[in-house]
């Protein structure tokens, strides 16, 4: 399958403009796994989701509700739930995870990544809204590929999108903007972790700011 992938991949990367590149890949995408297709959104935009449900309007959307959200977060997340009319599905965390505050070490596994994982354990592919500009780590993250720690299909239709992509996409289509985008949250994640960002910084530099950490274990 690895091979079959790198040749969609390379298929979808070829297409004229970032937009058509999207949107082909969530053609693909549909009609190759239908049903069986999920998309985690982290609702700190809504780029995503309207492109997404442009081409597949029933495609079941999860949102991992954390317990730690921004009061603003979660406002937003209802405001585009009705806007789009999503279907959508929100993960609840593990039953042990206030053993394990936001922050702690272990706070992401009962968070974010095991409801995850065992909500998809029955799926064929999952789609993220992953682009490559927004860490080192994330650099070389091909369009579709193989999410090998889970055995699906990982789908990437934003990953070649740079920030004026995105920041053109949302004035094009006037799109519903996170209240806290515009002070300074640029990576919104859960309150205890997130901080805001100074001109130049890093988008991501806002999030487990001091920590040495970049990534929740989602995307590794």
């Amino acid at each position: 399958m690895g091979s079959e992938l790198a040749h969609t991949s390379a298929g979808l990367e070829a297409e004229p403009t970032s937009r058509n590149m999207a949107s082909s890949t969530l053609a693909w995408a549909r009609d190759r796994f239908g049903s069986d297709l999920v998309l985690a959104a982290s609702f700190q935009d809504c780029v995503l989701l309207d492109l997404a449900t442009t081409v597949f309007p029933a495609i079941e959307v999860v949102f991992l509700d954390t317990g730690a959200h921004f009061p603003e977060t979660l406002e937003y997340v209802e405001m585009v739930r009705r806007h789009y009319d999503l279907n959508l599905t929100v993960l609840q965390p593990f039953e042990d995870a206030s053993a394990w505050p936001c922050g702690s070490s272990r706070c992401c596994e009962f968070r974010k990544v095991g409801p995850l994982n065992a909500h998809l354990a029955n799926r064929q592919a999952w789609i993220t809204g992953l682009r490559r500009v927004e860490t080192p780590q994330r650099a070389h993250a091909p369009v579709v590929g193989l999410d090998g720690s889970r055995g699906l299909v990982k789908v990437n239709p934003l990953a070649a999108w740079s920030d004026q992509d995105m920041a053109s996409y949302v004035a094009d289509h006037d799109l519903l903007v996170h209240p806290l985008t515009g002070a300074g949250y640029l990576s919104i994640g859960c309150a205890p972790t997130t901080r805001p960002v100074s001109e130049g910084q890093d988008h991501r530099a806002g999030r487990w700011a001091g920590s040495g950490k970049t990534e929740c274990g989602l995307h590794i």
